[in-house]
């Protein structure tokens, strides 16, 4: 059960990547977008030990945050 973290943030890490790949056909805000919320999950699931809540809440403030960054 340590490991559980870790487990979560090496997961959201390959979805990530794994996501961003299919960002040919996105326009820059999109692209912005996409790592913003990208970046909140991962910052926000270290800063809460991995929980679902706080992983979320990081994908969405950092969603929001790439996406007026290009306005």
């Amino acid at each position: 059960m340590k490991n559980s973290p870790r487990f979560a943030l090496c997961a959201v890490i390959v979805t990530l990547v794994f996501g961003l790949g299919g960002c040919t056909g996105m326009s820059t805000q999109d692209k912005n977008t996409a790592i913003g919320a990208g970046a909140g999950a991962v910052g926000g699931a270290i800063l809460t030990g991995g929980s679902t809540a706080g992983t979320a809440g990081g994908a969405v403030v950092g969603g929001v945050i790439g996406h007026e960054v290009s306005k």
